[in-house]
């Protein structure tokens, strides 16, 4: 399967999920937001009144849990697709996808999914590149400015972006770094399209 993923990392706001999603329709290939999966479980978390420090009680969870991504974000079928991007999820989804146990088991999905597609997949995340498909046919790091970042998520305030960001990069299992094979992409002043069609040519180039 490595030769049919296209891995995605970047900070949040950098442009993943769309870009992603866009590119995955332009080669029909299946597409899977892996933030939506952490997301989804800190949903779940919060709605069974479950503390985030209870390490034992969110790893339960999120290993039991039925979680789909497509067509809307569900976790054991509640479509929490909405939910997700609220502020109390936003405020304690690092937290959770902090936790080593809670990674092993949505990292043992993801590569179970992308094992059971018949066709190349585009996964994005923040440790797609580096630990999920660290063999992946192309690896791609979006970024962009803070402040383009901040604009971008209607949903999340710049402090909030902040302190997520700081999280990510500092936890100790799958930080969020850019892999040294990866393909850096700016997406500060750049169309989804034009972005989309960056990867595209290096695509036909690594092939």
């Amino acid at each position: 399967m490595s030769q049919d993923i296209i891995a995605i990392d970047g900070p949040g706001g950098s442009g993943k999920s769309t870009v992603a999603r866009t590119l995955a329709e332009r080669l029909g290939w299946a597409y899977l937001d892996t933030g939506a999966m952490y997301r989804a479980v800190t949903a779940e978390v919060l709605a069974e009144g479950i503390s985030i420090v209870d390490e034992e009680a969110v790893v339960a969870l999120a290993a039991a849990a039925v979680i789909a991504t497509t067509p809307h974000v569900s976790i054991n079928g509640r479509d929490v697709n909405d939910e997700i991007r609220s502020d109390p999820v936003n405020d304690n989804v690092s937290a959770v996808s902090a936790i080593p146990a809670v990674r092993v088991a949505m990292v043992e999905r993801q590569r179970a999914w992308a094992a059971a597609q018949d066709r190349g997949v585009v996964v994005e995340g923040r440790d797609i590149t580096t630990v999920v498909f660290p063999h992946a046919a192309l690896k791609v790091y979006l970024t962009a400015s803070f402040a383009e970042r901040a604009r971008r998520r209607e949903d999340e305030s710049a402090q909030a972006l902040g302190r997520r960001d700081t999280a990510d990069h500092a936890r100790t299992v799958s930080p969020l770094v850019q892999a040294a094979d990866a393909v850096v992409i700016d997406t500060t002043n750049l169309s989804v399209e034009a972005v989309v069609e960056e990867i595209l040519s290096c695509l036909r180039t690594s092939n």
